[in-house]
Formats: C-alpha cells, sequence, structure tokens
C-alpha cells in the first residue's frame, strides 16, 4: 500500500503535466477592408506572446515567453486560408510547438511583411491583425484576419523642423530602381532671422535602425526645445540621418551589398543640404555624433572621409576592432555561438553582469525574420554588419559570416571584414591619417556595456596610446559600471560642438 501511494504522488504531476497540452490551430485570412493594399508575395508571421500589452509585432528581440513563427507565402489569393500550424514548416524562434502547448493564457498577432523597400516587418504598407487573446484549455482553432495598414511615418508640425527627401542618382544607378534618402532637420532658434546668415552642420547617426522622423521625439523635450530655440544654444543645423537600408541599417558606407551609401552622402545629400539650409559649406563646420551604431558610424566616416568632417563625439560604438567583436575574435575564434569552453555566448548583460540573451537565440530571431530565412535578409544587426563588411554571395545575398545554424565562422568572409575594422584600418594607415585625425576624435564607453563593446574600444584605446608622428590627442573616456549609451545627452554634446566652433 505504502509503494502504491508513493507511485500516485510521483506520477499525478506527470499526468496532469501531460493532460494540460493542446493543439492551437491558427487559420488567418486576408479582411475585405485591405484588398486594395494586399499583395499576394510576401513573408507571413506570426506573432506568440504570454504578455498581451501592447502590439505583439514589435516583440524581434529574444524575451522569455515570446515567439514568432514566419513563412515566405507565394500567390496567396484573396479569400484564401492559410494556417500556421499546418505541416508545421514555419520558421520558429523556438521549440514551442502549436501541438502541445500548455493550458494556459495567450495572444497572438499575424503581420503580411509584403514590403521590400524597407528591410523590417513593421514598415509601413505592411499588413497586421489585431492582437487576440486566447485561453487555451482544449485544442482548438482561431481566425486572424489581416485587416490593418501599417501608416507612414509622420513629422511633426514645427516651423523649425523639416522633413527632406532625396533621390540619390548614383544608388539609383546601382540599384537599378529610385533610391531615395530621407532627412529630418532641426533649425537653430537664429535661422529665420537672417536670410544670408551661415550655419555649420551637426550630422547625428542614430542606434541601430533609428530613423529620420526621431527628430519629432527630440521636439517633445519642453527642456531641450526651450533651450535650443534660445540665444544660449550654438547655432548649427542638425542633421537627423535615416538608417534605414536594403539589409537594415546601411551605416552610410559603401559596401559590396548595400552600394555606394557613403558616397551617396558625402558627395550627393550633405551638398544638397547644406546648400537648401545655408551651410557654409566647409569641412570645418561640419560634425558628427551618435550612439551605438551611431557611435560606430560617426567615428566610421570621420575616419573613412577624415578631410570632410571636422570631429566626431562617438558613444558606446558597435565593435571598432573585429579581434574584440563583442566577446568573439572574429579572425581566431571558430564559432560565433559557442567559445572555446563550448559554453553559449551571450550577446547581452546587466549592469552586475548577469547575461540576459544569447548570441545564438538572437540569430534564431533574425533568421526567422529573414525572408531568406537566415540572418542575411533579417533587417536586423547581424544583418546589416554581415552586408556591410562581407562579399556578395554567389546567391546575389550577403555572404554569410558564420553559418546560420551553427554558429561555424568562415575565415575567408572573416578576412574580408578587415576592411571596415576600425582599429586595424588606423594602425595600417595611421601615417596618413594620424594628421588629419588630431583633435576630431572624442569616444565615451560604459565599462559595463550591455552588449560588450568595452573590450574593443579598449584594444582602440590601448593601440591610439602608442601613435607616434603624430601622437594622437583623441580623446577616450571610459565609466566603471554604466551600461550602453548612459551618458549621450544632445544638449551635452550641441555644447561641445558649440565650444569646438568658438575655437
Amino acid at each position: 500500500m505504502k509503494n502504491l501511494l508513493l507511485f500516485l504522488t510521483l506520477s499525478i504531476p506527470f499526468f496532469l503535466s501531460a493532460q494540460t497540452q493542446h493543439a492551437l490551430q491558427v487559420n488567418v485570412d486576408i479582411d475585405a477592408a485591405v484588398q486594395k493594399q494586399f499583395k499576394p508575395e510576401g513573408r507571413l508571421l506570426l506573432f506568440i506572446s504570454k504578455n498581451g500589452k501592447g502590439e505583439l509585432r514589435f516583440r524581434t528581440w529574444p524575451r522569455a515567453g515570446n515567439y514568432i513563427f514566419a513563412k515566405n507565402i507565394s500567390n496567396w489569393k484573396a479569400g484564401e486560408t492559410i494556417n500556421v500550424a499546418e505541416g508545421m514548416d514555419f520558421m520558429k524562434t523556438s521549440n514551442l510547438q502549436l501541438d502541445a502547448l500548455d493550458a494556459d493564457t495567450y495572444y497572438v498577432q499575424a503581420v503580411w511583411d509584403q514590403d521590400r523597400d524597407e528591410s523590417r516587418p513593421n514598415a509601413p504598407g505592411n499588413l497586421y491583425s489585431t492582437v487576440q487573446k486566447v485561453i487555451v484549455d482544449k485544442s482548438q482553432t482561431i481566425n486572424l484576419s489581416i485587416e490593418k495598414v501599417i501608416a507612414p511615418r509622420r513629422m511633426v508640425n514645427h516651423p523649425n523642423v523639416k522633413e527632406v527627401t532625396f533621390k540619390s542618382d548614383t544608388l539609383s544607378k546601382w540599384w537599378g530602381k529610385d533610391m531615395y534618402l530621407k532627412v529630418g532637420v532641426l533649425l537653430p532658434g537664429s535661422y529665420f532671422e537672417k536670410g544670408d546668415q551661415k550655419f555649420a552642420f551637426r550630422y547625428n547617426i542614430a542606434g541601430y535602425g533609428g530613423r529620420y522622423t526621431r527628430v519629432s521625439r527630440l521636439t517633445q523635450n519642453k527642456d531641450f526645445m526651450g533651450w535650443w530655440l534660445s540665444p544660449e544654444a550654438p547655432q548649427l543645423v542638425n542633421i537627423f540621418l535615416d538608417g534605414e537600408g536594403p539589409f537594415g541599417d546601411s551605416y552610410q558606407l559603401d559596401s559590396e551589398n548595400n552600394g555606394p551609401y557613403g558616397y551617396a552622402l558625402t558627395e550627393e545629400l550633405i551638398p544638397y543640404l547644406e546648400k537648401e539650409f545655408r551651410g557654409t559649406g566647409k569641412a570645418e563646420d561640419r560634425f558628427l555624433d551618435g550612439c551605438s551604431t551611431g557611435g560606430w558610424v560617426s567615428l566610421a566616416l570621420q575616419i573613412f572621409y577624415p578631410d570632410h568632417f571636422n570631429g566626431t563625439w562617438s558613444y558606446s560604438p558597435d565593435a571598432i576592432d573585429f579581434e574584440n567583436y563583442q566577446l568573439v575574435n572574429v579572425y581566431k575564434d571558430k564559432n560565433l555561438y559557442y567559445n572555446e569552453w563550448n559554453n553559449v555566448r551571450p550577446l547581452a548583460r546587466d549592469l552586475t553582469g548577469d547575461p540576459s540573451i544569447t548570441v545564438k537565440d538572437f540569430i534564431q530571431y533574425e533568421n526567422v525574420l529573414g525572408y531568406s530565412d537566415t540572418y542575411a535578409t533579417s533587417g536586423g544587426q547581424f544583418s546589416a554588419h554581415n552586408a556591410l563588411y562581407s562579399p556578395k554571395g554567389a546567391d546575389g545575398l550577403p555572404a554569410h559570416l558564420f553559418d546560420p545554424q551553427t554558429g561555424v565562422i568562415d575565415p575567408a568572409i572573416a578576412e574580408h571584414w578587415k576592411k571596415y575594422d576600425l582599429k586595424l584600418i588606423v594602425k595600417e594607415n595611421w601615417a596618413e591619417l594620424g594628421p588629419k585625425l588630431q583633435g576630431k576624435i572624442y569616444i565615451w564607453m560604459g565599462d559595463m556595456d550591455n552588449f560588450y563593446l568595452n573590450p574593443a574600444t579598449r584594444a582602440f584605446d590601448e593601440y591610439i596610446k602608442t601613435t607616434t608622428n603624430p601622437t594622437s590627442d583623441a580623446k577616450i573616456e571610459f565609466t566603471a559600471m554604466q551600461g550602453h549609451c548612459a551618458q549621450f545627452d544632445h544638449k551635452k554634446i550641441l555644447e561641445m560642438m558649440g565650444a569646438r566652433l568658438e575655437k
């Protein structure tokens, strides 16, 4: 009897657990309300979460309880229903099985990514459903109807804010279609006082994927705008560059996959903007700044075009040394996902050092988002890095630095990355670059950067301290126990630019 009771005690949780798993079928169709905007070719994404707060379609980073299923669909006909569970050949961000869900409350939302002009699923013109709550307590089927259109981006209505859409002849020729660059402009308080006054220009680059419309958010900061429109603020024209490119952020540089973005910026867009908004047209009156991706891009533009800009304020830049590509030595390590002890590599951490995301999980999200079923076309962070640093592959897409499934690094592709290794470029060309970079480099980095970017900046700093003829005067600051972009501040940066102008 005692043994029977013990058996039942141990077995009941197992039986209860087995009984709580149910199959969920998800049917998706296109509502008549969006038939005119609907295109039959695209990628269907199903977002599932246990957290129903807000729009699920924005949850494209790994988080516990968030899942994405995705599949390319061809010739999706009006009135036809797609069953997400059918065949289970959808790409997935985890091992979650729709035919074996634990009894719980879930929230689901579908997105139809039919846009190829922008690289991510929440681009204007894409279609989506409302979020639906599902209480899974039995095997059941739910129906989602894609009925909404993602609206175009809007700029704030303010006399000192302007929106620019510029057609690049160079990029259009390279891509064989019309290619446009978007810009947000914030004019200084004195701009309308004298019609012949000339101004210095600040070129701000956003964190990953930041759009030109971010100027609208800045104008909503009453303290900043009160200062900016006062005589105390430096009289510069602020240019907010757009982060969108064919494979994610363009990083504002020429590459084999994106095309001549660097040329388009420096030889087409900047001359146009400085003529349109009364710039001096002089390199000495042209400054760069940004954080994260913007930190890397602002530093890279100063290095690649040293005569074109007169200073960069680079905060928490992406890895500027590929021997320290976060926690990976691209040139020597064998695998991106696992280190030499076969431990899973973290991609992000909190300020105590506790890892929050692994590289492998992050890349799987990008694999699911990419229309090629790999990170090469996800529009995410690794997609953008891969498109910029890697050569073009045999399939016409960016060649993978590492295998999307195993993480194994291709040494031949890694060798190609040296063209964009900023520490290596400066080191190999110091005799020419050194004099041109004097007085032009400021870098800030938190020593608990959330994305492990501080080792690369440390390596760059160590090299800079060895330079001679000339000895570099680059100012590189590290702050203990501070994380990613913790000290980036528009007002502070503009004040530093103003002080440089006064000199």
